[in-house]
Order: C-alpha cells, then structure tokens, then sequence
C-alpha cells in the first residue's frame, strides 16, 4: 500500500457550515482520486460551540505527490478557518485512533444515514443535523462517493448509492437523555428522508426506521433466493419491530417519506 499519508483540515465556526460544505461539495467530484474528503459536524474540547471540520486524507508513495493532491484544497478554501492544517504527517495509527476517541466503550448510541439524491439542496437538507447537535460527543458526518458513484455496479447486495453519504451518531452517557437523544435522530431523519434514495443497511436500526436499502431488482432478488433456500425462515431476518417482516424480508420502501 501507498506509504506516505497527509492530511489536511480546515474547521470553520457553525455558522459558516453552507459555506464550508459546499466548497468541499463543489471540489470533491474532479479532486485526487486517492484522497479521501469528508465533512464533519462535531465539538472540539477548546470550542464552546460545535464546529464544521472538514478532513482530507491522502495515500501516496511520496510526499511530493501528497502534497500536490491536497495543493487543490489548500488554494481554494474559504476565509475564516478557526483552524486549519495542510499536508500534515498521517498514519493508519493515528487515523485508528480518532476513530477510537470519536466512538467511545461504555456510552450509549443512536445511529442513522441516508444517501442523498444528487439533485438536491444538500446543504440546506443536512444543515439542522450539522449544527444542532443533542451532546458534545454526538457528530454528523457527510462521506464524498464521487466520483466513485457514478459508475455502473455490478450485480451485488450495495445497489443504492449517490454522491452524498450522511450518516449521524448520537453519544451520550446517562439513560436519563435516552429519549432526548433518540428523539434528534428521528427529527432529523424525518426531514432528511425526504431528500435521500435510501441507506446503507449496515448503519441502519430497522427497529426505529426502515427505508431502501437496494434497487427494487436486487432487493426482489435477495426476497426470491430467501423464500427458496429457507422459507422457515430458519435464518435470522432482519429483526425489525416485531420481526413483521419474516421470510418476506424488509420492504425496501421508505417508511416515513
């Protein structure tokens, strides 16, 4: 694998989330096909409020083609970085463990995602989930798919995808915010399913909200070989409220839209 990893960052006050997010939008579908730009809505200890940290990552062989990949993003960031950071030293390590220090042990969850439709707004679709976050350890998170989306997917269970990946991840500690906490994420979804084509499965909670999760050909697919191999249904299905579904498996439509 490549051994030379920079990354560059640029954090912006919440109020300038539009104009963060759509510089990193505008740029993402033409940049360096071996960086990795994201956008996150979090809290940083030395900030009251939350902020907008936009994180791009790149794997080369050499520094100087690290930094000739980010150079792009360093040229036309907007005014009015709380921070910022270019081409800095990066590992596998140190990536592992923000990851670490962003998913804590011991803390309670809500998690949700959505792809959304390249035709929208998706800054003014995604900016309530960016700067209303419930508690200081929740975050949301906009993953760039381009150009990687637009090409055709072979025949395979991930058959849903856009441009625009969201996810969000709710964290908090005392069971006392359970329905405070939960209740942002059904907020938020509500509004953002209206916008989206569907979700990744695997950071989904069928128990709360259900949506589409593969085109209408491969989910019939996935039903028919289910009903054929076990129509006792004596693998575990999906689990969703009251496991409803059964062997018919979950209906592929949005829930709330």
């Amino acid at each position: 694998m490549p051994t030379c990893i920079r990354s560059s960052a640029y954090i912006y006050a919440k109020k300038d989330f539009k104009k963060a997010f759509n510089w990193i939008k505008e740029i993402t579908p033409n940049f360096d096909s071996d960086t990795e730009n994201v956008c996150v809505g979090q809290y940083m200890p030395e900030y009251e409020e939350s902020v907008i940290f936009i994180l791009l990552v790149t794997f080369k062989w050499n520094e100087e083609d690290a930094v000739a990949a980010l150079k792009p993003a360093e040229d036309t960031h907007p005014d009015g970085c709380l921070q910022k950071w270019f081409a800095r030293e990066d590992s596998l390590p140190q990536e592992y463990e923000n990851q670490a220090c962003a998913n804590p042990n011991g803390h309670r969850y809500s998690c949700d995602n959505a792809y959304i439709g390249n035709d929208e707004d998706v800054s003014s679709v995604l900016e309530e989930a960016f700067t209303t976050l419930p508690t200081r350890k929740a975050f949301s998170l906009w993953y760039a798919m381009a150009p990687v989306s637009r090409k055709p997917l072979p025949d395979m269970a991930l058959s849903i995808q856009s441009d625009h990946y969201f996810a969000l991840y709710t964290v908090w500690e005392d069971e006392k915010d359970d329905d405070r906490c939960q209740g942002w994420v059904r907020n938020i979804m509500k509004g953002v399913e209206k916008h989206s084509i569907g979700a990744y499965l695997g950071d989904s909670d069928f128990q709360v909200r259900r949506t589409k999760y593969w085109s209408d050909e491969n989910a019939e697919k996935l039903r028919q070989v289910r009903q054929k191999y076990d129509p006792d249904g004596l693998i575990c299905g999906y689990l969703d409220a009251g496991d409803r579904s059964g062997v018919n498996g979950l209906p592929n439509k949005h829930e709330w839209k």
